[in-house]
């Protein structure tokens, strides 16, 4: 019987001395092995092309977090000190005004305005002065409540005579009264109404595991996270990024969460997670929207006057004087061109623009980047918001540009601690008591890493966190968006 030799490992004859394939495994093969015997030079630690990766920090710099105890964060808010409708129509005589009034808290409320008060009647250009004579008692639905306002006009016989047609939409606010010698005083006084809003947390989870084989093998790679962890084994980066992508969702979950609406899905309230109120959320039901900034405008000059339009609306709400945007790679870009274009198209000029307030001179070289500048009574400090500039979050979409945060705390009552508070207009609360602290909760059970709690030979890492966040006076944030 003669000797095979066919499938013993480099006996296999070749007619040339040159080393084939067939006698040694290659590394670039698909199989991608080491058991070779020319190895690679390798590069242990994992290139980071993506840089920093984690997405945290945007509440960090902007609020505060604080506890609470409680399934739900109620507070109240201020209404407006002076009395005005922007909704009111002309009567047929041309010496009435029909207001609507709005509702106090889901429920019906009364006319603020009263007999021997002066007022002025308005359709935006046109304007006419005049005392009340009488109000009559609001009527109808909550949702659709009306009085209307009796006036004597002071300088035309009635409304329609200073340009107020029948039936036309004005606006009405009141600047003072008059009263005739001897005759009563004012008939009522005014019973300050508060608005009031709540928020519910929102429980967050996540979970790793890895067996025990696998936390006892080495691996050639060494790893290296965000957070400083580091080794040659494969499963502390896989705990870690669970970790750090769990922080960057307690943020972005904040940010973005929204309330089940009454057209929402049923299940959601079958399931008893109906969500809460985000950031973006917040801004578009309270707050200001500005779609397309400098979208179809020339770059600088032409976005200048679209920022100028956001600072009307700023005049009207609580013109906080310092305020914070944290804007996308584009939108920050258009608003370096627009204060660039101040300095008559570069700092050659220092007729518009002031070199101090930007750290430059005229000797310094150009810097195109602005952090921060005055506009009108305001400072605005500029920075890029990495979670709408990432891949893998908002960069995705092109509906955010930014968000103008107003700095600074804002004075409101507390309904669970009956007084008034100073909290920060943008700020998380967490649950947590004694027992229990829910404000980023992590355990390991299994039998493997440490932890001897049960008979499963695997480690589990478990994350928790109940949160939610309050943005008070959303009439002072601005939301950038794109429609087009």
């Amino acid at each position: 019987m003669g000797l095979d030799i066919s499938k013993a490992p480099g006996l296999a004859p070749s007619q040339d001395k040159v080393a084939l394939s067939s006698n040694y495994m290659s590394f670039t093969d698909g199989t991608r092995t080491f058991a070779q015997q020319y190895l690679p030079e390798l590069y242990e630690a994992e290139v980071e092309r993506f840089g920093n990766r984690t997405l945290s920090g945007f509440l960090r710099m902007v609020g505060a977090e604080m506890p609470m105890t409680s399934d739900q964060v109620i507070w109240s808010e201020q209404n407006r000190l002076h009395v005005s409708y922007d909704t009111a129509v002309v009567g047929g005589t041309g010496t009435t005004v029909t207001v609507t009034i709005p509702e106090i808290n889901g429920a019906a409320s009364e006319c603020a305005i009263r007999a021997g008060q002066t007022v002025v009647v308005s359709n935006g250009l046109t304007s006419v002065k005049a005392r009340v004579n009488t109000v009559a008692g609001a009527s109808g639905a909550a949702s659709s409540r009306t009085a209307v306002v009796t006036v004597d006009t002071y300088q035309v016989a009635e409304l329609n005579a200073g340009g107020l047609a029948d039936a036309a939409a004005v606006k009405i606010f009141v600047y003072g009264s008059e009263f005739a010698k001897g005759t009563p005083g004012m008939d009522a006084a005014i019973e300050p109404d508060f608005t009031q809003f709540n928020n519910k947390p929102i429980i967050l989870k996540d979970f790793y595991e890895v067996s025990g084989s696998d936390a006892a093998q080495i691996g050639w790679v060494e790893v290296a996270t965000e957070d400083g962890t580091s080794g040659y084994m494969w499963y502390l980066k896989a705990e870690s990024e669970t970790r750090l992508r769990f922080e960057d969702y307690l943020e972005m979950s904040m940010v973005e969460a929204e309330k089940k609406g009454t057209n929402g899905a049923a299940a959601l309230t079958a399931a008893k997670t109906e969500g809460s109120e985000g950031l973006f959320a917040a801004i578009e039901d309270r707050g200001n929207i500005y779609n397309d900034f400098a979208g179809a405008a020339a770059p600088g000059s032409g976005a200048l006057g679209d920022f100028d339009a956001i600072l009307k609306q700023l005049d009207k709400q609580g013109a906080i004087e310092e305020n914070m945007l944290f804007l996308s790679r584009a939108t920050a870009l258009d608003f370096d061109d627009m204060i660039a274009a101040q300095a008559g198209g570069g700092y050659a000029s220092t007729a518009n623009a002031s070199y101090g307030l930007f750290n430059n001179e005229e000797d310094m070289a150009l810097n195109f980047g602005f952090s921060g500048f005055r506009r009108g009574s305001y400072d605005f400090y500029k920075t890029d918001w990495k979670y709408l500039n990432d891949a893998s979050t908002r960069g995705l979409t092109a509906d955010i540009d930014g968000v103008l945060i107003p700095a600074g705390t804002s004075t409101v009552y507390d309904q669970m601690l009956g007084k008034n508070i100073r909290r920060p207009f943008l700020h998380v609360r967490y649950r947590a008591s004694e027992a229990d602290d829910r404000r980023m909760k992590s355990w390991v059970v299994g039998s493997v890493g440490g932890a001897y709690t049960s008979d499963i030979y695997a480690m589990q890492v478990h994350f928790l966190s109940e949160r939610c966040l309050c943005v008070q006076g959303a009439n002072n944030f601005v939301l950038f968006k794109s429609t087009i």
